[in-house]
């Protein structure tokens, strides 16, 4: 197979896998991988996952590359946070739950990191557009919940101020039953005591 041809099938793809590609050629020889990562036309991003070298990751390009490497995931905790510009500041890395071991990976085209969640609480997300393609984002709701289910440390009104978050945009995105519903099924009245402190730092 020439590269010309494979590029054209897997180029709207931005990231795909060796199972993409031998879903799409059965006969495929996988050492056209490594000859045209010599040549400079592929990258690794990690093992049997590749992208077109000189492919733009802009942010919303990276949270597909997240969700697809490490599934099931879906963008939570701090890139969520500054998804819905609930921070004031940038994250230089792309922050994921999933039912998968807690890892991360430092690539070529940025460091993506996950944090595990039991698989009942794999809940709460949506999808957003990226160039046609869907990556899936928490819910602002859910957001607050995963954050506060992974970080008990944060318990009282200073440890929420601490996180520096546009009060003011949070009011207007945030549901307040549908955070309490959400709180519900992660079976934990320590948790829902804690979103009450939260809530109440917050004015929701």
């Amino acid at each position: 197979m020439g590269y010309i041809h494979f590029k054209q099938h897997f180029e709207p793809f931005r990231v795909f896998s060796l199972q993409d590609i031998l879903k799409w050629d059965r006969a495929f020889d996988t050492r056209r991988l490594v000859e045209w990562q010599s040549k400079g036309y592929l990258i690794k991003v990690i093992n049997r996952w590749y992208m077109f070298t000189g492919e733009k990751a802009p942010s919303s390009s990276m949270y597909l590359i997240a969700n697809r490497i490490y599934a099931p995931s879906y963008i939570s905790f701090q890139s969520a946070w500054a998804y819905y510009g609930l921070i004031p500041e940038g994250v230089y890395q792309v922050t994921s739950a999933s039912t998968l071991k807690t890892h991360i990976f430092k690539t070529k085209v940025g460091v993506f990191s996950y944090r595990q969640l039991k698989p009942a609480l794999m809940f709460g997300y949506r999808f957003i557009d990226d160039g046609g393609q869907q990556c899936k984002m928490a819910d602002p709701e859910k957001l607050i919940l995963d954050h506060l289910y992974l970080n008990p440390s944060l318990k009282s009104a200073e440890d929420f101020e601490s996180l520096r978050l546009n009060q003011s945009l949070l009011k207007e995105i945030i549901n307040r039953e549908k955070l309490t519903d959400y709180s519900k099924l992660f079976g934990s009245q320590a948790l829902e005591n804690r979103m009450v402190v939260f809530c109440k730092t917050y004015e929701l």
